[in-house]
C-alpha cells in the first residue's frame, strides 16, 4: 500500500472526530488534539492511503531546539503495515529540516513494538518516568540526537 503524509488540518481532525477514540487510541480526544492543532508550537501530520482515508497521525511540540513527539497513532485496522515507521521517519526529517537538535518521547514500558521501532531509528533510553501511564505503568524517556544518522535495516 502507498501512503501520503500531509500536514494535519482542522478538516482532517473533524473527519476522524467520531472514530478517534474507537479506531485509533483512547488517550487523545478531539478537544485535546484541536487545542494542539491550534498551538503555534505543535505540528501534526496525517498519513492517508490512496483513497484519501486517514490511517494514522503523528505530532510534535517544539520547545527551543528540541522536538517532543506527542504521539504516533495508527488506525487499528492498518497497524503492522509500516505506517508508524513512515510517520516517525517524517517527524525526524521534518525536525532535521528545521534544524532541531534532539527529538524526545515517552513510551509505555510494555509497548515493545514501539520501543523496537524507536530503537531502529536510533533513539536511546535515557530514563524512566514512574507511573506515567494511568498512574500505574512506567514510561521510558527516549531521545534521538542531531547526528540524524538513520539505521532502518
Amino acid at each position: 500500500m502507498d501512503f501520503k503524509i500531509d500536514k494535519m488540518s482542522l478538516e482532517d481532525l473533524i473527519s476522524i472526530k467520531d472514530i478517534l477514540t474507537t479506531e485509533f487510541d483512547d488517550f487523545w480526544n478531539y478537544e485535546i488534539l484541536k487545542s494542539e492543532l491550534e498551538s503555534t508550537n505543535s505540528y501534526f501530520f496525517v498519513a492517508k492511503n490512496i483513497s484519501g482515508e486517514i490511517v494514522g497521525f503523528a505530532g510534535i511540540k517544539i520547545i527551543l531546539d528540541e522536538a517532543d513527539i506527542m504521539n504516533i497513532v495508527v488506525k487499528k485496522d492498518f497497524r503492522n503495515n509500516g505506517i508508524g515507521a513512515l510517520l516517525l521517519d517524517y517527524l525526524i526529517s521534518y525536525s532535521k529540516s528545521i534544524n532541531l537538535k534532539t527529538i524526545t518521547l515517552e513510551v509505555n514500558e510494555i509497548n515493545i513494538p514501539a520501543i523496537k521501532l524507536y530503537e531502529k531509528f536510533n533513539f536511546e533510553k535515557l530514563g524512566i518516568r514512574k507511573k506515567y501511564y494511568n498512574n500505574t505503568q512506567d514510561a521510558y524517556i527516549m531521545t534521538k540526537y542531531d547526528n540524524w544518522v538513520e539505521n532502518k535495516s
